[in-house]
């Protein structure tokens, strides 16, 4: 077993992992994170995308243990004090889900793509999402809603509002 200290969601937390463990299964089985989807365990989909140190990963290809002093935020950590964070809030308002599993993933990638080109072109917001799947929406939806959020003034910070 390894130790671990982390924060999650701006909550600190510390346990003993299996070194071995990914952590995807660490957010959901050890800290009840269920947001974070296990998709494909290959790092394909990208359902499982999170934010490590601020920047999008997908956390079935990071073990726990590599995430050791970090600060993780998760889909369920993007809103603050009762809000959606804009991107969520585009994603409500232009519908970019359809089943909704891939949504958590398609929001963090969102949000890291947002605070890193704060008003890309339709082509950016495609080119910047194609590590992640969506076997339902066709994506026109999804596109939509980030440029969406782009125009409304999405939050350039974990937790901020437009």
């Amino acid at each position: 077993m390894a130790k671990i200290s982390l924060t999650v969601d701006g909550e600190k937390v510390s346990d003993e992992v299996e070194p071995r463990m990914l952590l995807v299964h660490y957010l959901r089985e050890k800290l009840g994170r269920t947001g974070t989807v296990v998709g494909c365990d290959t790092s394909n989909c990208g359902a499982c995308t999170v934010h490590l140190n601020g920047r999008s990963v997908k956390s079935c290809n990071v073990l726990a243990v590599q995430a050791d002093g970090a600060e993780v935020t998760t889909i369920e950590g993007l809103a603050a004090n009762g809000q959606l964070h804009a991107v969520q809030e585009a994603f409500r308002e232009c519908h970019g889900l359809q089943c909704g599993f891939c949504t958590p993933g398609m929001i963090m990638q969102s949000v890291d793509l947002l605070n890193e080109n704060p008003h890309p072109t339709e082509a950016e917001v495609r080119f910047g999402l194609e590590g992640n799947l969506c076997r339902c929406t066709g994506y026109h939806n999804i596109v939509k809603s980030v440029l969406y959020a782009a125009e409304h003034g999405s939050a350039h910070s974990e937790g901020a509002q437009a």
